[in-house]
């Protein structure tokens, strides 16, 4: 159907709209509270159907490859703001952006209802009526925790208080043992009520450290000197200084997203009881298809995506965008209460987003640009993104035994070892594998966004395999692939000899071993292959041991083979029943094994 032909049986419904080129890639998806008006507003149709000149040239450039258009209907504008950030998310369409920052902050809490509490760091929502939440802290959290337990003599650990003993804490003078009813509840408390105000107001935690510093120092504890040195720049850099003051005990979050020629920044301000508590920054890849209003969009829907400990009613942000109030509608029904998101004018809340953006400033100027090769691996294969942040797929096994995959992550110039992946593998062949990793990969897009690129450790024939799982899932992704170029029929590793070719969408290259991109498609090759055979040699190991304690039992490994032929894994055999294991092999190796575990 052509698009001209679509729009002319759009609905006057909410939905989302999607737009492919010639070749089927997704070019672009957008929200519409009325499908019909807004897709038309992308056109004009005398004296035949052409772009609408008004449009941003980002938008210009999109229709011209526009060849196809399909759409979604749901209930809802805000139905359909979720189901547009999932699948920009999931499918990386070309002409919208996608912001990495995900994360989720931890907080430190208390629960008050406990006779002696502690403090404790949280990412999740603590059910209790006495619950107390400090934070959120990007950074810091873990320190100033550590630093509240390190000046204050409370219960240091969960289990001191179920022990019912005084122990080492006590004797060091960092508990007041109320185990053995050595400190009253009331005592405790007002400790609890110094160390409640020493989080909110941390100068008196810095005044401390740095005595205590001083102490180390002076006594040539230079180690710990230099350790609790650390702390105090940690504690100290988790609020940015501000002379603003609200005049009242106000809670707010501030962002500002600021879009520099080669970067882009979003800060988080969080500001607490009046005071700015915690900050945090995050940069993504600026690009020409920017735009504002999908940024703020997904910087909101992404950080208040889950049940986080505390949210703000009032969200202050530094430009007003086109969905601010549907998405601020969008969190008031995700979180169960009235919240605005507020692009303020005047007065000392515009002071505090003009703080945001100057911060913002700052990180783009202190972001020192260097010299890149992900933009010269884009031009040499002809990527449709340059590839700043990639993934690298291999398996390994030894004669079909403790077969795994594995998947290495490159960001930023950088490997990203949070988000290397390991994969347990059912299939036998190598196609198999590589189609069973990739499958599970696009399967988490929806949770892990897709790369910029893939790289196999394989030839032509599994980069094809991408590529149709890929079109399947209908997500824009570049895929190529680096084998060893094949001699006496079998492509040998470790063959000197034996160059390295790359396959891409376009051509086959087989580069000088100077070549820095050759070097560089090799080295995350080269990790790959490094992380598969650890966890390969971790398995084989496990393997190996229970495929002795099953030879002990006099159960031959020719059997033991038959065996994990049948089930897969050692696992599946230790709770397979007796006809199964009857039917795998024989009664009396059944009864061996069944007999063995009701032992």
């Amino acid at each position: 159907m052509s698009i001209k032909t679509t729009i002319q049986t759009l609905p006057n419904q909410a939905g989302i709209y999607q737009y492919f080129d010639k070749n089927e890639r997704l070019l672009y998806i957008g929200k519409a509270k009325n499908l019909e008006k807004r897709v038309k507003s992308y056109w004009r149709f005398t004296p035949e159907l052409h772009p609408n000149p008004k449009q941003s040239l980002r938008i210009l450039r999109m229709i011209e490859q526009a060849v196809k258009l399909d759409y979604i209907v749901v209930d809802s504008e805000a139905d359909a703001l979720i189901l547009e950030n999932s699948l920009i998310k999931q499918l990386n369409p070309k002409y919208n952006i996608l912001l990495r920052d995900d994360k989720t902050y931890p907080y430190i809490y208390i629960d008050e209802s406990k006779d002696f509490p502690r403090f404790e760091l949280t990412r999740r929502v603590i059910k209790g009526k006495k619950i107390t939440y400090y934070g959120p802290f990007p950074n810091g959290g873990k320190v100033l925790l550590d630093t509240i337990y390190e000046l204050f003599p409370l219960v240091q650990k969960k289990s001191c208080l179920r022990e019912g003993k005084a122990c080492l804490f006590y004797q060091i003078k960092k508990c007041l043992a109320p185990c053995e009813e050595k400190v009253t509840k009331e005592e405790y408390q007002k400790l609890i009520s110094q160390a409640k105000r020493a989080i909110v107001k941390r100068d008196t935690i810095i005044e401390k450290l740095t005595e205590k510093m001083m102490e180390f120092a002076i006594s040539e504890r230079y180690e710990e000197a230099t350790t609790l040195r650390d702390n105090i720049k940690t504690i100290e850099s988790l609020t940015i200084s501000s002379n603003i003051d609200l005049a009242k005990d106000e809670n707010l979050d501030i962002f500002a997203i600021v879009n520099g020629e080669k970067k882009g920044v979003i800060i988080k301000l969080f500001m607490r009881n009046g005071k700015v508590i915690s900050s945090s920054s995050s940069t993504f890849r600026s690009n020409e298809f920017y735009d504002e209003n999908e940024a703020y969009k997904q910087a909101l829907l992404e950080f208040y995506s889950v049940d986080v400990p505390q949210i703000s009613k009032n969200i202050l942000v530094a430009h007003a965008f086109e969905d601010q109030k549907e998405i601020a509608t969008i969190l008031s029904e995700r979180f169960s209460k009235k919240i605005e998101i507020i692009n303020p004018k005047r007065g000392s809340k515009v002071k505090l987003t003009a703080l945001a953006i100057e911060n913002a400033k700052e990180v783009l100027k202190n972001d020192k640009p260097k010299e890149e090769i992900e933009p010269k691996i884009a031009e040499l294969f002809e990527l449709n993104q340059t590839p700043y942040r990639v993934e690298t797929f291999d398996n390994s096994h030894m004669m079909g035994v403790a077969t795994v995959g594995a998947m290495v992550v490159w960001s930023e110039g950088k490997w990203s070892k949070k988000d290397y992946r390991r994969y347990a593998l059912e299939a036998k062949d190598e196609y198999g594998q590589m189609r069973e990793i990739l499958t599970r990969r696009i399967e988490s897009f929806e949770k892990n966004p897709p790369p910029n690129l893939w790289i196999l450790d394989g030839g032509e024939t599994l980069r094809k395999l991408a590529i149709l799982l890929l079109e399947n899932a209908k997500i824009n992704l570049d895929v190529i692939a680096i084998a060893k170029e094949k001699l006496d029929a079998k492509a040998h590793r470790a063959k000197g000899s034996a160059k390295d070719i790359i396959y891409t969408q376009t051509s086959v290259f087989e580069l000088s071993t100077k070549d820095k991109r050759l070097q560089w498609v090799q080295r995350q090759r080269d990790e790959a292959h490094r992380f598969a055979i650890s966890y390969h040699q971790n398995r084989k190991r496990k393997e190996d041991m229970q495929n002795s304690l099953l030879q002990k039992k006099g159960i031959g490994s020719a059997t033991v083979k038959k065996l994990l032929n049948y089930f897969g894994t050692f696992e599946a055999i230790e709770n397979a029943s007796y006809s199964e294991i009857s039917v795998a092999s024989s009664e009396k190796i059944a009864k061996i094994l069944i007999t063995d575990s009701v032992k």
